[in-house]
């Protein structure tokens, strides 16, 4: 785990010596927070770990005194079972100067052998490359190995080239694992079969299929928890509202979903909300789905296929 916290440490935060390095963790996390903390220690910073008790749910605020001292620290990792990316110490820590990087739900696995154990400088430039490519993109179609055959237009958009990883500037906020381009589709003009094999609201057993028209799921079979949650948005719960592909080589597809949704090879689509990134759906619901061995084209153009980039 040492290895590739030093990665991170290195590639991602590009840490220096002699810097103050807050690591804030709860009971099932802290072996990771240890590994990164030995780490930062090598590297010739300060490390300190802050245990906090486990949050009942994403976006609950950590402790006051350990949001002073996020504030306080040139460097903030936030290494816990829910989510710290939405609140109020997060924001204010960034806004102090500190760079702070979000890995909630991270795994020791993850760390060892998956998503995290990268070179954040090669995922960065591999963004930034593809969105270069994808500039002034018009339709994109769709397949998968699993039986997905689905058109939607981008005109308009602009591609979101920000998942990087990187948090090298002060102020700089990412959250890990990242590799993950994302658009949001024109609404109303996704048509097709959507054919859900890894992940739809919750991991599948076996494949969930959704029939796309005029940018709405109208059918959907398989995936009865996804339904309820999309229904809860009433008719734009059920609208095409983001489209992603993962270019990180070390993600796993069958990993946690914040991990399968940066996968090389592996897509992400989102119902619902969609207004932070450029659409027009607000409804208060988001539901989430991955896709396996996915190929991409791109205005006639492929650009993934096999699960591999195509130059």
């Amino acid at each position: 785990m040492e290895e590739a916290a030093r990665l991170v440490l290195e590639t991602s935060a590009a840490l220096r010596a002699g810097e103050k390095v807050l690591i804030v963790v709860d009971p099932s996390t802290r072996p990771i927070g240890e590994a990164f903390a030995t780490a930062a220690e090598a590297l010739g910073a300060d490390p300190v770990v802050a245990r906090i008790a486990a949050r009942r749910a994403d976006g609950e605020e950590p402790p006051q005194p350990v949001g002073t001292a996020m504030e306080a620290s040139d460097v903030v990792l936030l290494i816990t079972s829910r989510s710290l990316t939405h609140t109020h110490a997060r924001r204010a820590a960034t806004r102090a100067g500190a760079r702070v990087i979000s890995m909630p739900f991270l795994t020791e696995e993850t760390l060892r052998e998956g998503g995290l154990a990268v070179d954040w400088s090669e995922i960065h430039d591999a963004v930034r490359h593809m969105s270069r490519r994808l500039r002034g993109a018009k339709e994109v179609h769709l397949t998968s190995a699993a039986g997905t055959d689905l058109r939607f237009s981008t005109v308009g958009r602009d591609w979101i080239p920000e998942d990087t990883g990187l948090c090298t500037r002060k102020g700089a906020f990412t959250t890990l694992p990242a590799g993950e381009l994302f658009v949001a589709p024109q609404e109303g003009t996704a048509e097709g079969r959507l054919i859900v094999d890894v992940y739809f609201d919750e991991p599948l057993a076996k494949p969930a299929t959704a029939i796309l028209e005029a940018g709405h799921a109208n059918r959907i079979v398989g995936a009865s928890k996804a339904v309820h949650a999309m229904n809860r948005g009433g008719r734009d719960g059920r609208a095409l509202g983001r489209f992603g592909f993962g270019l990180n080589p070390r993600a796993r597809i069958s990993g946690e979903h914040h991990e399968a949704e940066k996968a090389l090879g592996g897509a992400h689509i989102g119902f619902g909300d969609n207004l932070v990134i450029g659409g027009k759906i607000h409804c208060g619901v988001r539901v989430e789905c991955i896709l396996a061995e996915v190929g991409i084209e791109v205005d006639g153009t492929p650009i993934l296929a096999k699960g591999r980039i195509v130059e």
